[in-house]
């Protein structure tokens, strides 16, 4: 097995520990806005996850071994026991910690993703290659890098999100996630790993959106396979990104799942 790597990130707030893992492109801070809601009641931790946001890149991005790097940041901060919350990717990293260090984990919920492989290369490939295809030596504004990814990816939002990773070091910009790695580990992202059994030992919710698709029958069946006593929750008109799209909901589902400390 591989190293671990160090993860940044931010952590606020006292009580016990919440932990919010952002999907693929994303970064800890894509939580910040409903992490700022449970400060008072919870220590909120939102790392980077592995070649994403400040944290090291890595050309390994296995989920066990993303999940080892969430269990050494515990480790480092001193908790014994955590709710997990991870949007897709980040979904992924937060349901193979639980499969593979059940004690560690006190609730966890998924946000539209479920334990199973996923095809969607088409898609990723050309996000990723839109973003290699920018000329980064002429942009002079993020105007400049937006108007170069509006050719081959039309939605402003997607691109918005995609233009938080760019940054300017040295008089110059870069991206600051390893585009050629992420292309590489694809495949791996986009998988599940084998051999993993079931979980049971804590609360387990799913929440996802009915416009995204991510959570089809198959999805639910891989739910059931793995985590039988699980509680899954659809929102109507609501797609991938659950979170962001009605935070509200969001945010009370989850003030109420984690409220509720008893075990399945």
């Amino acid at each position: 097995m591989s190293e671990t790597v160090e993860l940044a990130g931010q952590a606020s707030g006292t009580g016990p520990a919440l932990v919010m893992l952002h999907g693929l492109y994303g970064s800890g801070n894509n939580w910040r806005g409903i992490a700022r809601q449970f400060e008072k009641s919870h220590r909120t931790l939102l790392p980077d996850l592995r070649n994403h946001g400040h944290s090291p890149t890595h050309p390994d991005m296995d989920y066990r071994q993303m999940a080892a790097d969430v269990l050494a940041l515990l480790d480092r901060e001193g908790i014994d026991q955590a709710s997990l919350v991870g949007h897709s990717m980040g979904g992924k990293v937060a349901m193979a910690l639980a499969l593979t260090a059940p004690q560690r984990v006190e609730h966890l919920l998924v946000v539209d993703i479920a334990p199973m492989a996923y095809d969607h290369s088409a898609e990723h490939g050309r996000i990723i290659q839109a973003m290699r295809e920018v000329n980064l030596g002429a942009v002079r504004s993020r105007e400049d890098a937006d108007a170069a990814l509006s050719e081959t990816i039309p939605h402003a939002a997607v691109r918005q999100f995609l233009l938080t990773n760019l940054q300017r070091e040295g008089g110059h910009w870069q991206w600051r996630i390893p585009l050629d790695i992420l292309a590489d580990q694809l495949p791996v992202i986009q998988g599940w790993p084998t051999g993993l059994d079931t979980f049971s030992d804590a609360p387990v919710e799913f929440i996802h959106g009915e416009a995204s698709g991510y959570v089809d029958d198959r999805g639910r069946a891989a739910i059931s396979r793995h985590f039988p006593d699980a509680t899954v929750l659809s929102y109507a008109g609501v797609g991938h990104w659950v979170h962001a799209e009605d935070p509200k909901r969001f945010s009370t589902d989850l003030h109420t799942f984690l409220s509720d400390n008893n075990n399945p």
